[in-house]
């Protein structure tokens, strides 16, 4: 199914909702929806990587029209297959490229998402791709981490992000190139399966320079939903760059 589905095929969407249990809880969801929706204002949303519909599916019980694009076929059966799922219209392909009709108030990635994307090229495409589907005024936002280089001493490559009783997970990075890959080991029956998933991770000052490059303007950021303020103390990001326009 890697073919057809990327990283993402059947095997992953089976459990995908369980195992990112903590990111459904409202806490999580609603003041994401929050921001969307108050960006969205009257206007349709456009999610990038939309999956089994985690935020889309909230965003369009407020009201706002929500299309989506995902390479995974598995991820969006999930998806049509919940309550709402039906009225969310999920183009299949690489959001690096793949064009919808029409034009949004808002199109958004999260959960670190760009980082599915594992060339510099791919991402400078993803905000070309962003800007192309923008109404006038309308935001891209993205939800994305940042390197946690500052936790690699020297000769090290791997940092830990979950251990648990069954399941460890860990993150490797390639500093010359910004590659890196997550790494879930989960141990079943005194057997362990090991899934390795690659990435390339992206600075905030990087990701202005491909929106500049796309025509979009940084509107703002923040260190997560909340609107709390991002420092150099921050370990994610939520951005949100404006296409110019009345």
């Amino acid at each position: 199914m890697r073919e057809a589905d990327g990283y993402f095929g059947e095997d992953v969407a089976a459990t995908y909702d369980a195992s990112t249990a903590e990111r459904f809880q409202p806490e999580v969801v609603d003041p994401a929806v929050d921001v969307l929706a108050g960006l969205a204002g009257g206007g349709r949303a456009l999610e990038f990587g939309v999956g089994t519909g985690r935020i889309a599916l909230p965003l369009a019980r407020r009201g706002v029209p929500v299309q989506g694009i995902d390479m995974s076929r598995a991820m969006a059966s999930r998806l049509a297959a919940k309550p709402g799922g039906d009225a969310i219209d999920v183009r299949i392909g690489d959001f690096a490229g793949t064009r919808v009709p029409g034009s949004f108030a808002v199109v958004y990635l999260v959960f670190n998402t760009i980082n599915n994307l594992t060339t510099q090229e791919a991402q400078v495409a993803c905000f070309r791709n962003a800007a192309a589907h923008l109404a006038p005024g309308g935001c891209f936002v993205v939800e994305v981490g940042v390197p946690e280089l500052r936790r690699l001493p020297p000769g090290q490559d791997a940092v830990p992000f979950h251990i648990g009783a069954s399941q460890w997970g860990f993150d490797t990075y390639d500093v010359a190139t910004q590659a890196m890959s997550s790494h879930h080991v989960t141990v079943t029956d005194g057997r362990a399966q090991h899934r390795s998933i690659p990435f390339r991770y992206v600075w905030p000052a990087e990701l202005d320079l491909m929106a500049q490059l796309a025509g979009l303007r940084l509107r703002d950021r923040w260190e997560d939903w909340s609107r709390a303020p991002f420092t150099s103390e921050s370990e994610q990001h939520v951005s949100v760059w404006e296409r110019p326009g009345s």
